[in-house]
């Protein structure tokens, strides 16, 4: 939990300022020049997730399984191996994605020309995010998230400065020149975080220096005996099928570049409106959809090392309470996400973007919130169990589940843009429901029905209470931004003081929150919330 926060509240940091930036990017592009943004963006992405090869992950897995046993030397090893290895495919994948725009374009891969400057500028930064990733990697193996967490914030600062200084200045020259100067954001920031994490190392260093006894630092016998190319065969033994995994979200995404515009225009609408559609989709509802699964995707960052430690050490009882822990605060966390974003849809569109027409997009894709928290979280837990193949294969399964509804859904007349985010909840919860079934297969957890009720239960007391907030304040003041933010917090505590009345959030839930949980725990026993306990088990 500690990981998860330090991860969450970066993420936070790093999604308000993303959001800023979308503000004033979209105001300066609209929904067109976001479309020739989000439609270079997927080709970057899968660029980036086939040079890096799962081996940001592959290496935390490792670091952590010889953390546990202090072997140190090991660690220290399998890092720079790994890192001369990035540099390799940093390098290629950055040339490929630099000289293979003018082929996407020729082959309609890509059905807009103008999306050719954007998917050029993002190449460069293809070298720098391998290098970016695998750093990261490699310190949350040793369960420090700061180094993570800061390097996020400064990556995301300068990419936003960049972006929109860049899309202001090359506005005059054309759209899809100012599209390709958002774009340029992604190399700056990459390079400020790099440089963050290289002042991590060398702490990380120096704290190793001073805890571990010599003997700890030196190679252990089996290490003469292992060579580099032994060691890259066990990263990509780990690493590819947790690349593939990865790979499935590029992958999808691609496919819906090239399925959804086409089928919107079979739907009726011209190039230019189906190129905005997907603009408000994809810039606009997905990175919502993201913002809101925040502490799911801290959580399944954290919980992979935390889990491989506890696997390697034998102890069965701290990976079933890790696991049921992990899944009990993925099902907190997105329903009420949920609530808000699909009973506010409209007007957060209109709050954020200043593009009501994004409202239905925001609204289809809000059923994917929960979805895709119990899918990041569950794969998590399989890859710190050692089975990172499963999510690769239960993501290809619902990759097809996808395909054939976007080429159906998005076709018709009446659904359109609502039909291909359908497509995408529906792809989120076949990976999460076959995840959930090989979890219980390896470690015999079943979701607690039973907490998912009171859960579902107070998610609907608080739709009720957001809807009358807004729509009660909308009419006394109409200012939309007050009764929006003020609908959001009135319905969160609703949702959490339903929850507490009804057991939904116990003390062994309120202990595992840092800081604030034995504070809170001790206020709540107070009121009668929570039974005061006997003083001496106070004390233990």
């Amino acid at each position: 939990m500690k990981g998860t926060v330090i991860l969450t509240v970066a993420g936070i940091v790093v999604k308000v300022i993303g959001l800023l930036n979308w503000i004033l990017v979209s105001r300066v592009l609209g929904g067109e020049g976001i479309g020739l943004y989000q439609m270079a963006f997927p080709i970057y992405f899968f660029a980036l997730e086939v040079s890096t090869a799962g081996v940001p992950v592959a290496i935390s897995i490792i670091t952590a399984e010889r953390v546990a046993v202090k072997d140190i030397f090991g660690a220290r090893r399998v890092f720079r191996i790994s890192m001369w290895l990035m540099l390799f495919t940093g390098i290629l994948f950055s040339l490929l994605t630099y000289f293979g725009a003018g082929w996407l374009i020729e082959y309609q891969f890509i059905r807009d020309p103008r999306a050719y400057w954007s998917v050029v500028a993002l190449a460069p930064a293809i070298f720098f995010v391998t290098f970016l990733a695998s750093s990261r990697g490699y310190l949350q193996g040793w369960q420090r998230m700061t180094p993570t967490a800061m390097s996020q914030i400064v990556e995301q600062t300068f990419r936003v400065i960049t972006m929109i200084f860049l899309a202001n200045l090359f506005l005059p020259y054309g759209l899809e020149f100012a599209a390709a100067g958002a774009s340029s954001g992604a190399c700056a920031g990459a390079v400020m975080g790099l440089l963050v994490l290289v002042w991590y190392h060398w702490k990380l260093n120096r704290d190793i220096e001073r805890d571990y006894a010599p003997e700890e630092l030196a190679p252990r016998p089996e290490e003469y005996q292992t060579s580099w190319q032994q060691i890259i065969r066990r990263l990509f033994k780990l690493a590819l099928p947790v690349s593939a995994a990865n790979i499935m979200l590029p992958v999808v995404a691609n496919l819906d570049l090239a399925i959804v515009p086409q089928r919107l225009e079979v739907a009726g609408y011209t190039v230019n409106q189906a190129t905005e559609l997907f603009g408000y989709l994809t810039g606009m509802a997905v990175p919502l959809v993201n913002l809101a699964t925040i502490m799911t995707a801290s959580l399944a960052v954290s919980i992979i090392p935390a889990l491989s430690e506890a696997r390697t050490l034998g102890d069965t009882a701290r990976v079933k309470e890790q696991t049921a822990a992990g899944i009990r605060i993925a099902n907190f966390v997105c329903f009420p996400a949920f609530v808000v974003v699909s009973a506010l849809a409209t007007p957060i569109a209109t709050l954020i973007y200043n593009a009501p027409g994004a409202g239905p997009a925001v609204w289809a894709c809000s059923f994917s919130i929960v979805l895709l928290g119990l899918h990041q979280v569950s794969t998590g837990i399989l890859q710190g169990l050692g089975h990172p193949t499963i999510p690769m294969v239960n993501m290809m399964l619902a990759a097809v589940v996808k395909v054939v509804l976007n080429w159906v859904l998005t076709a018709q007349p009446a659904l359109g843009i609502l039909g291909a985010a359908f497509a995408t909840a529906a792809d989120m919860g076949v990976a999460a429901v076959i995840n959930m079934i090989f979890i219980y297969r390896f470690i015999g957890y079943r979701m607690e029905g039973g907490h998912l009720l009171k859960v579902i239960a107070s998610s609907a007391v608080m739709a009720g209470a957001v809807k009358v907030f807004y729509d009660m304040t909308l009419a006394a003041w109409g200012i939309g931004a007050v009764s929006t933010f003020g609908a959001t917090f009135f319905g969160c505590a609703v949702y959490i003081a339903v929850m507490l009345l009804i057991g939904g959030i116990g003390e062994q839930d309120m202990a595992r929150v840092p800081l604030l949980g034995r504070v809170t725990i001790r206020f709540l026993r107070r009121i009668g919330v929570f039974k005061a306990l006997p003083q001496e088990q106070v004390k233990e």
